[in-house]
């Protein structure tokens, strides 16, 4: 059974993406989720690390608010497209399972918007680890990932191991999250937020966690 969605699935469904809708219309339709951390990104007067920026939503959310953002994915057309349309942005392309080629102690703000669930636990503690090598003390983490309610994902899903699923029909993997499966991960993390609820991503609702976890030192 394949462990990883290929980076062609990615790149297919940022080509799709597109076609379909422009720019503007995806200015219009991102949602705020990181309103919620409005304080810390105003006072941040680093470069925030957008990790899996995938067309830029969250990019221009940062943009708009006048900082300074690293756009980072793995995509080659996700990364072509960030330099078109939001040229402001500096950009990274690749694999956060092979490491993150960033120094330490980089930035106060690494952003993860449902990119961080694809990968097996050992992938997933490697890239966790990544991210706060490249954190500032006392920095903040701030993500989203796919919950354990979110059915329509489970729906005809494979298991691969413990809460990691793999889904035929869209060729893709997933992990999914619940409360006891994000304090493992980030239990030498301060967890200041833990929230499950819904979202709409390119016309299609999700059951998430929305979460911050702050680095100790």
């Amino acid at each position: 059974m394949q462990q990883y969605t290929d980076k062609e699935v990615f790149n297919q469904r940022f080509s799709n993406i597109n076609e379909e809708m422009k720019v503007k219309k995806r200015e219009t339709k991102y949602d705020e989720w990181l309103a919620d951390y409005e304080t810390e990104i105003e006072n941040c007067q680093s470069t925030i690390v957008d990790l899996g920026c995938g067309l830029g939503n969250n990019t221009l959310y940062l943009i708009k608010k006048g900082k300074q953002v690293l756009a980072c994915d793995y995509s080659e057309v996700a990364i072509q497209t960030i330099q078109k349309e939001i040229p402001q942005a500096s950009t990274k392309l690749f694999d956060m399972s092979q490491g993150f080629p960033i120094e330490d102690c980089f930035t106060d703000i690494v952003v993860a918007d449902l990119c961080i669930h694809y990968f097996t636990e050992e992938a997933t503690r490697k890239i966790i680890c990544e991210i706060k090598r490249i954190l500032k003390p006392n920095g903040i983490f701030l993500f989203r990932v796919n919950s354990v309610n979110d059915t329509k994902f489970i729906s005809n899903g494979l298991s691969i191991d413990d809460n990691f699923i793999w889904q035929p029909e869209w060729k893709k993997s997933k992990r999914i999250f619940d409360e006891e499966s994000i304090r493992y991960f980030f239990a030498d993390w301060k967890i200041e937020k833990m929230k499950e609820e819904k979202m709409l991503r390119y016309e299609i609702e999700k059951i998430v966690w929305n979460c911050a976890v702050r680095k100790e030192e």
